[in-house]
């Protein structure tokens, strides 16, 4: 019987131990983005005041909301490009020492800040470009409060495998 292997029986047996760079690079722009405009949202807000008190805003404030909006469209290709490399390269598996309630956590957690990072600047857009106040509340009001808890969470846990676990998990995504 020939020795005959499948190209997909060898990358179906290959284990990841890290990201690739692309994953890990967008990463890091993806945290940068996000935390500028959840810093520094200044420029939205003094355009939104300025639109509610006198109807118009200046020159500054609109490109202040610019930012902030061009911003979070960027954030939104980044994360489109993310989830199709994701799909794409794969990722690492969860180490063995995570505890499996931990597992299932961190891929809920995953899929919550993936859709809370479609979710933010789709409803910023439409509040911003197409005029609905209520995407604009739910954007700033309930979203973001939610992905602080969320981001607040992600950090907790890549501390946890680092100190307590003292698994590779933050290794995997920081140099490989």
């Amino acid at each position: 019987m020939p020795l005959s292997i499948g190209i997909n029986q060898i990358i179906g047996a290959i284990t990841l131990e890290s990201f690739s760079i692309p994953q890990r690079i967008l990463h890091w722009l993806t945290a940068a983005l996000v935390l500028f405009n959840l810093l520094l949202p200044d420029g939205m807000n003094e355009w939104k005041r300025a639109i509610r008190h006198t109807g118009t805003a200046t020159a500054d404030q609109v490109a202040g909301a610019n930012i902030h909006a061009y911003v979070g469209i960027g954030i939104l290709l980044l994360v489109i490009v993310r989830l199709l490399l994701r799909h794409k390269s794969g990722v690492p598996d969860a180490p063995a020492e995570e505890p499996a309630i931990f597992t299932f956590a961190s891929k809920l957690a995953h899929a919550i800040l993936y859709l809370l990072l479609i979710a933010m600047p789709l409803t910023g857009m439409a509040a911003y470009y197409l005029g609905y106040n209520s995407a604009g509340n739910i954007h700033a009001d309930v979203l973001k409060v939610i992905l602080w808890a969320v981001i607040g969470t992600h950090v907790l846990g890549a501390l946890v495998h680092q100190f307590y676990w003292k698994t590779n998990v933050l290794r995997r995504m920081t140099i490989g």
